[in-house]
This record gives structure tokens, sequence and C-alpha cells, in this order.
């Protein structure tokens, strides 16, 4: 006899919280998840050196950080930038091939969860398309380091995926692989740095 009970579509979270994939809600959504979720959750399929996982959450910090200094950003656009990659705290990081070969089903999910998050932080459900080419061009040059430093690549194959780099150089990139607990203590705090110039930018807090 089948079974007539729908498969779980939610995952429920440290926090408490109960996620429903299909249909996410800004009020199931908490930073503290975001971090603890993203730290947890391996660039480049694990495949990296070090003695630690190079995760999201520190990729994240790479690349709010590469695009703070190439784009005068507002204090929303930096959050945006920090959260590019939230949703993967819940679906996990999809390397572009395999992306490629899910199609359009992985992208729904995606989108959706996107979107709660944004509001969750009342941001635009969305970024605008000259938002999300400045972040995507910020998260191109942190791949560059991350496959040259830590992914196995030669100069020659990044260059030939990522594009060649400007202005910005492997000195002054946080890329040393962190421990979780460490680059999910270093994104709470980068966001709640972003909160509060938030609030001060909108006369809600007085420097």
């Amino acid at each position: 006899m089948i079974s007539a009970t729908a498969p779980r579509a939610w995952q429920r979270m440290l926090s408490g919280r109960r996620l429903d994939l299909l249909d996410p809600s800004p009020l199931d959504v908490e930073i503290a998840d975001i971090a603890h979720g993203l730290a947890r959750v391996a660039r480049w399929n694990g495949q990296t050196s070090g003695n630690h996982a190079f995760s999201v959450a520190q990729h994240s910090l790479v690349v709010e950080d590469i695009f703070r200094r190439i784009v005068p950003a507002t204090t929303d656009e930096l959050l945006v930038a920090l959260l590019h990659d939230a949703p993967e705290y819940v679906i996990g990081d999809m390397i572009s091939p395999f992306k490629s070969v899910v199609g359009g089903g992985y992208k729904t999910v995606e989108k959706r969860l996107e979107e709660a998050i944004h509001l969750r932080f009342s941001l635009p459900a969305h970024p605008a398309r000259t938002l999300k080419d400045q972040i995507k061009k910020a998260d191109t040059i942190a791949a560059y380091f991350e496959a040259t430093l830590l992914a196995g690549f030669t100069p020659t194959e990044a260059q030939k995926f990522f594009g060649q780099p400007r202005g910005i150089t492997r000195e002054t990139l946080l890329i040393e692989p962190l421990p979780a607990v460490e680059a999910q203590r270093l994104f709470l705090e980068r966001f709640e740095a972003i909160e509060r110039d938030r609030r001060i930018e909108s006369g809600v807090e007085r420097l």
C-alpha cells in the first residue's frame, strides 16, 4: 500500500524555526540559522586545501569585502552582498556544473528562499540587475582567488573561467580557511555591523 502522506518539504532549524522550502516565510528566517548553516557548508564541494573547509560564510565575507571596495554602496546593498548566497544555508552550495544539469527547479527554490530572506531583513525581494551584476563581479574575483589558492586551479585555468582580477590582491583577503565557529562568528559580527549602520543611516539610531 502506497502512503498518501506528502513528502516533507521543510527543515527544522536549531532556532526551532521550521522553514518550508516550497513556500518559505520571512517569519521563519533567523540570521543565527543562516550564519550557522553557511559556516558549515563547504565551497567547491569541499575540494580545497587546508585544515578546514572553506565555508560559504567565509566566502560571503570575502565577497562583501571586495564589493565594498569596488562599489560606492549603500548599507542596504552591503547587506545584499553579504547575503548573496544565504539560500545555501538550506539547500547547500551546488557547484555550477551540477546547477546546469539540474536546471530550473533548483533556481525556483533558490529564488523563493532569497525572497523570504530579503523580506525578513527589510530588503527588496530580489536585487536590481545592476546590483546583481556588481555583486557577481565581486563574487567572480573571490572565485579566482579561491580557485588558485585553495581549489587547485592553475592561474591560466582560473583566468579562463573567472578572468584576471584588477586592484585586488590575495594579501588583502580573508582567504585562509577558518574553523566553522570562527567563520560563523565573523559572519554574525559583520551582519550586526551593517545592521547598525543601516539604523544610523535611516535615523533610527544615533551615533
